[in-house]
């Protein structure tokens, strides 16, 4: 069996009738759209995909941070006055 990943599910069949419906619904909580009793997609609001996005965007910088604060015996002295 797949995890699922939302508070509310619905089957295809279900959804197909009226998502409209399901998005007022839900509100912000996303929904798993189920086919065959398994995830088919998630439906989600745009605020909440935003969010998403940006923690993602946020992972990453964080790793390459840690990548580049590992390679401190590269790195090079700035003098400001100079700039």
């Amino acid at each position: 069996m797949d995890t699922i990943y939302a508070d509310y599910s619905i089957s295809m069949t279900e959804f197909k009738k009226n998502p409209a419906q399901v998005l007022r619904t839900a509100g912000e909580k996303p929904v798993a759209v189920l086919n065959h009793n398994r995830p088919a997609f998630y439906m989600l609001t745009p605020k909440l995909f935003e969010a998403l996005v940006e923690e993602l965007s946020d992972r990453h910088l964080v790793e390459l941070v840690r990548q580049r604060l590992a390679r401190k015996d590269t790195a090079i002295e700035v003098d400001i006055d100079q700039i």
